[in-house]
């Protein structure tokens, strides 16, 4: 065993980057909050297997674990706590006949929407909304994944990297599959070859992805997105004609703070691969140049590139034109790129890229500038504002087709697909930033575009300091936008930490998480835990809801509720799903999906 201590082991590997915070590194002190269990499996499978298997030896992981939690390290930590369904699996012959939310954007188009017929709750009926039921993900203490609905089931990741398939109804647990590493992304349901067996596909932070049969977790096929050691998944996947399209992105931008690591190799890819087998049909990465050495920053640190411009969310499909839409991230290093920011649209026979709008130029930025030293920051770094969001296709009643995506600077674009993105409007509806602008992306009912503004920003900007503490004051607020013309139709204001008495440094009113609509009603969710729904003509609030509370869970285990971020709403035959818990950026963690229905 290492002679080192935990607070010794933390001191050498960890405190560069978690005493100096950024982006989605947390800090120290939020460290504090895990359960040791928690911290050893991001060490060894999840988000920091990088430096936890590279670096260290089990002893080592577990004394820094212990250190930081302050409690003793089980292999049991999870206590597996589950409330197993006393009925197997009943499947339907029409699986998609049934009302389902499928994947994050529930339609080829990511519109974000959900009908009347499925949705099964009018406006109305929205405001009599009230908790049914809440499920906790045993020891954990951050939920980040979206569910997915399907046939009467819920399926959903979590951090620890099991995949739950609960009873939409009662919310017990049919099954859980073990994934390699955390699991971020919302899974698709998709029938598959002659027989239609009914598949479900999802990724993992290490860029994995995996086929399991839907109704029994059988694993079906495992592959490897991408061989990059920081390669990660965090969109969700699009089907078409028996292929998968999946984006990856990876752990390069945060890994940059460390002035030992070599930045930056990573490139943004896009697969088309074979539903049935896994067999990849291509992949197209996109930044054309590979890597190499660009020779040092005015500070004397090597650099590599070009790298960056990642996928972090879904594509789009647009079967008329047989193309997929993908929106990027900032570069990682320089030199900055003409597909850093941007929707790029590729053929879906090919994967050769068609064309690309850009929403902002020169922006390459790692989490190292936001780092006192900078070592690895580009000279000349931009202000990591990326295309974040799925593109929305939309046809309007016109019969014009407009492609819409927001970005992090603050502006809704709009395109035409059918000039190859040829701009037709921008609308600056948020201040933008690092948590900025619009984050995990609005939603459309086909009228208009639902935009949540989100621009977190911290208590004196203390964005790299281990005490980092939330500006309740800034961010949030919703807009609906005419896809016509850009013109705001409606704007809510934001909502207010004031009266927050439960730690209010850990309060913010910024409107991260993904919208979502159905007819009459359009749901957000802010940093702050609180839900809510506006009426879509007027931007009223017509029901809202704090998550941030203790629950009683239909497992036993201990549930708690905290910020809504990434994840978006979701509503299906009456029921309203929504994970509460994204412990990130100093706002508070959870571990519990909870659903609503109307009285």
């Amino acid at each position: 065993m290492s002679a080192e201590t935990g607070s010794e082991i933390y001191d050498k590997q960890c405190a560069s980057c978690h005493d100096n915070a950024v982006g989605r590194t947390p800090t120290k002190k939020m460290l504090n909050d895990l359960s040791a269990g928690a911290i050893v499996t991001a060490m060894e499978t999840g988000v920091m297997r990088v430096i936890g298997q590279w670096n260290m030896d089990g002893p080592q992981r577990v004394a820094v674990a212990e250190y930081l939690s302050g409690e003793k390290y089980t292999a049991n930590w999870q206590g597996g706590k589950t409330n197993i369904c006393e009925s197997p699996i009943k499947t339907s012959v029409d699986t998609f006949g049934k009302a389902h939310w499928n994947g994050w954007g529930n339609s080829d188009e990511n519109m974000r929407y959900q009908d009347a017929s499925s949705a099964g709750l009018t406006k109305d009926d929205v405001g009599k909304l009230k908790l049914k039921w809440a499920f906790a993900f045993p020891g954990e203490s951050n939920v980040e994944s979206q569910p997915t609905v399907v046939d009467g089931r819920i399926y959903i990741g979590s951090k620890t990297g099991k995949m739950y398939v609960l009873d939409a109804d009662t919310g017990c647990t049919y099954w859980t599959f073990q994934a390699d590493n955390s699991i971020k992304n919302a899974a698709l349901l998709k029938e598959v070859g002659p027989e239609k067996r009914l598949v479900a596909f999802f990724g993992d932070i290490g860029g994995w992805i995996y086929a399991i049969d839907a109704v029994t977790s059988e694993l079906i096929w495992k592959i490897r997105g991408d061989t990059h050691p920081a390669a990660r998944i965090v969109g969700g996947f699009q089907h078409h004609e028996g292929a998968l399209y999946v984006g990856i992105t990876s752990l390069e931008e945060g890994l940059a703070i460390d002035p030992a690591y070599k930045c930056c190799s990573f490139r943004g890819t896009i697969l088309k691969i074979d539903a049935g087998t896994g067999r990849t049909i291509w992949q197209t990465y996109t930044i054309d140049e590979q890597p190499i050495a660009q020779g040092e920053t005015s500070r004397g640190h090597a650099m590599v590139g070009p790298s960056g411009a990642t996928v972090w969310s879904a594509v789009t499909i647009d079967k008329k034109l047989n193309r997929i839409y993908a929106a990027t991230s900032d570069n990682y290093s320089a030199p900055a790129t003409d597909s850093s920011d941007s929707i790029v649209a590729l053929s879906m026979e090919t994967g050769k890229i068609e064309w690309v709008y850009q929403g902002l130029a020169g922006d390459a930025w790692n989490a190292s500038c936001q780092n006192g030293t900078g070592e690895n920051c580009p000279d000349d770094a931009g202000p990591d504002e990326d295309m974040g969001s799925s593109p929305m296709l939309m046809e309007l009643p016109s019969g014009k087709r407009v492609l819409a995506a927001g970005q992090k600077t603050g502006v809704l674009h709009a395109m035409d697909p059918d000039d190859n993105g040829k701009l037709l409007w921008q609308k600056k509806l948020a201040e933008g930033g690092i948590l900025g602008g619009i984050e995990w992306g609005p939603a459309n009912d086909g009228r208009q575009i639902y935009v949540a503004a989100a621009d977190a920003t911290w208590r004196d900007q203390k964005f790299l300091s281990a005490d980092t503490e939330l500006n309740p004051e800034t961010g949030g607020g919703m807009f609906a936008v005419d896809p016509a013309t850009g013109n705001i139709i409606w704007e809510a204001p934001p909502g207010s930490c004031e009266g927050r008495v439960e730690s209010p440094n850990k309060c913010s009113p910024a409107q991260n998480a993904g919208v979502t609509v159905i007819p009459g009603a359009v749901f957000s969710g802010a940093l702050s835990g609180v839900l809510k729904a506006y009426d879509t003509e007027t931007g009223e609030i017509i029901w809202e809801y704090d998550t941030l509370r203790d629950y009683t869970s239909v497992s036993g285990a201990k549930a708690r509720g905290g910020a809504l971020d990434g994840p978006g709403t979701v509503i299906v035959d009456g029921t309203v799903f929504v994970t509460s818990g994204y412990a990130k950026f100093g706002a508070h963690g959870g571990n519990v999906l909870l659903a609503f229905t109307a009285e």
